[in-house]
Formats: C-alpha cells, sequence, structure tokens
C-alpha cells in the first residue's frame, strides 16, 4: 500500500483538528475575559456589605448603601452621618473624600443632600433677601483664608488664656477629634472663640445651643466635652447666631471639624492639631498686621 496517497487526507484531518482547538481556545479565552471584564453587581455588593455590617457594627443603624459610584468604595449613610467601607466590609473610613478628577469634596456635597437644614440652614436664610432669579451659590472648595469680620459677637465662646494670640474655633460637641483639640488648646495657653456649628445634626445644635444660653458657657462648654450635656431650658437670644456661624462654614466649604482660624490674618488649619503644632501656627502669623 501506498501510504504516500493517503498523506494528504492525513493533513487536511490535522490541519481541521488544529483549527478546532484553536477555536476552542478562543472561545475558551473569550469566556474567561468576558467573565473576568463582567462588573459585580452595586446592588449584590450593597446586600453583601449590609449582611457583614449587622455582625460587625450591630448597634449602629444603616439607612442606605451605595457601592456604584466610588471606585472600590461603599459609601454608607447612618443618620445624619456618612461613612465608607470597602467592598469586604473589612477597611472603614470616616473622612472627606476628594474626587481629584473633578476637583470637589464628595464628602462634603454628600453631607449636605443628606443635612440640607444643617450647614445650609444659615445660607438659605441669607439667600432668601438676595433678589429673585439669582441661584444658591454652589458649594465650595475649604478656604485657606477667610475674613471674620461678618461674624457676630453673639455667636461665640471665649475661653483659655485671655492674653493669648485668639484663635476662633469652628466646633461640633460630637465631635472626637474637637474634644481632643480642647485639650491641646489649653495646653498651647491660648485664647479660644470657639464657634459651635452642627455636623453631626439637630443633636449637635441642640447641645451648641445648651451651650451658649448656660450660665456659664466656658463651663458649660468642657462639661459637654466630657459627656456631660448641659440641662436644656428655654433657648437664649445669642442661640440665633448659631445660624451665622453655620452660613459662614457653608460659604467657606467647612464641611468638616475641628477648624482653626486665626485671629490675626484670618489663616485657616483644618483638622485636629497636639499643642506644638497649633503653637507653631500661631507664631506663623506673628508680625503678620491685624
Amino acid at each position: 500500500m501506498n501510504y504516500n496517497n493517503h498523506r494528504p487526507g492525513l493533513k487536511a484531518r490535522a490541519a481541521h483538528l488544529a483549527l478546532a482547538l484553536s477555536s476552542a481556545a478562543a472561545v475558551l479565552t473569550l469566556g474567561v475575559s468576558a467573565v473576568t471584564a463582567m462588573p459585580a453587581s452595586a446592588a449584590g455588593m450593597a446586600s453583601d456589605v449590609a449582611q457583614a455590617l449587622k455582625l460587625r457594627l450591630p448597634k449602629t443603624p444603616i439607612d442606605a448603601i451605595s457601592c456604584d459610584t466610588l471606585g472600590p468604595w461603599c459609601e454608607v449613610v447612618s443618620g445624619d452621618t456618612l461613612f465608607y467601607i470597602d467592598e469586604t466590609a473589612r477597611y472603614l473610613f470616616v473622612g472627606r473624600l476628594y474626587d481629584m478628577e473633578e476637583r470637589r469634596d464628595v464628602t462634603a456635597a454628600r453631607l449636605l443632600e443628606l443635612n440640607p437644614d444643617l450647614l445650609a440652614a444659615g445660607a438659605a436664610r441669607v439667600a432668601s433677601d438676595a433678589p429673585a432669579g439669582r441661584d444658591e451659590a454652589p458649594i465650595q472648595a475649604a478656604a485657606s483664608h477667610v475674613d471674620l469680620s461678618s461674624l457676630p459677637a453673639a455667636g461665640a465662646i471665649h475661653w483659655g488664656n485671655p492674653k493669648g494670640e485668639r484663635l476662633v474655633v469652628f466646633s461640633d460637641f460630637q465631635c472626637g477629634y474637637c474634644q481632643r483639640l480642647a485639650g491641646e488648646l489649653a495646653k498651647a495657653r491660648v485664647h479660644v472663640e470657639e464657634r459651635p456649628i452642627s455636623i453631626f445634626g439637630a443633636a449637635s445644635r441642640k447641645i451648641s445651643e445648651a451651650v451658649l444660653c448656660a450660665k456659664d458657657p466656658p463651663k458649660a462648654l468642657h462639661a459637654a466635652y466630657a459627656g456631660q450635656v448641659p440641662a436644656t431650658g428655654k433657648t437664649c437670644k445669642d442661640a440665633k447666631a448659631l445660624d451665622a456661624n453655620e452660613a459662614f462654614a457653608r460659604a467657606n466649604g467647612f464641611a468638616g471639624t475641628p477648624v482653626i482660624v486665626r485671629a490675626r490674618d484670618g489663616a485657616v488649619l483644618h483638622g485636629y492639631r497636639d499643642a506644638a503644632a497649633i503653637r507653631r501656627f500661631v507664631a506663623e502669623g506673628k508680625g503678620v498686621a491685624q
């Protein structure tokens, strides 16, 4: 038998088999790629995160979870506050999230959406006096320098060293970092002009009013930071000045607390600082004309 006569048939079958194997490999590759590229369901991820949070934070009320807009992070709404957690519910952070591409403070925008009657309250009252047809000003980036001249005297609580450098502090009595800052300000021996704003909602506003209207506001302030909320009585006339504090914070992009302002020149320092850093901040302003 001449096997050479059968070679074309063998070659054809071999080529066909090679093509079939190549096609199968291509289909398998495409299938794997499709599965790998397929995004996880945002709703499913949010459900998984919610289940994990029930186990890990059983006493924290969860009102809403969104996992479809902030990359690897899910946004969690709890009452008047929000925080962020990864899809495995292992890493959680409370703070301000920035969109570097759009150059905006995502957290500030969401807080104002969730709590339009808080920081926006004072601004809304000012806007009501504006000419008809004028839109409300957009949310601004946090200012690095401010003009304090528009703030009324009634909205402040003065404490600390009366002969020290005056620092204006925007705070919330339910803010842990504000409580820690109060201790560092005392160590730095500065004159503190504390102006409460209600970052954490209506409960914060009630505490601020109680402190401001107390017989001894500085004493009530430190008691509030220690968890001893002053007894609430009738709201005093000075409590209305809290609206001005919140309007000022809104206008200057203060979406979190604490915020420290050097009264001498309006320079702003965002966030908690220890006594040494506060002293450096004060020293930087020496020689600046008032």
